[in-house]
């Protein structure tokens, strides 16, 4: 299984890093009024905004390997970096990875990730 790659300090984000916790609840409302409310899924679901913003040309190009093989499509392990858990069902947001080189150590990226339920 694909694993989202470190940086070569052995961090996954730079800071700021965002991470949201979503909950989906879904409502049935009746003819006569009254409401009928139940969770679309057991958990919440994670998803991080990860900015990378000082990377090297390595690791921008190993980023950018990563979203090749990974696609919109594929899921993956990612640890999240602010509690340590190791979420298993994972893909990335977005159909296109996008990078801008500033200079030759200062590549830049945004990769959004986003956990599904199994």
């Amino acid at each position: 299984m694909l694993r989202f790659p470190a940086l070569k300090t052995g961090a996954v984000i730079q800071y700021p890093g965002h991470r949201q916790t979503r909950f989906s609840t879904q409502v049935i409302e009746f003819l006569d009024g009254t409401e009928q409310r139940f969770r679309e899924y057991a958990g919440p679901l994670m998803r991080w905004v990860i900015q990378l913003d000082k990377l090297d040309a390595g690791e921008l190009q190993e980023a950018a390997n990563f979203f090749d093989g990974a696609g919109p499509t594929s899921t993956f392990s990612f640890t999240d970096p602010w509690d340590g858990t190791v979420h298993a069902n994972c893909v990335v947001e977005g159909n296109e990875f996008q990078a801008k080189v500033l200079d030759e150590w200062r590549g830049q990226t945004q990769i959004t990730i986003r956990e599904n339920r199994t």
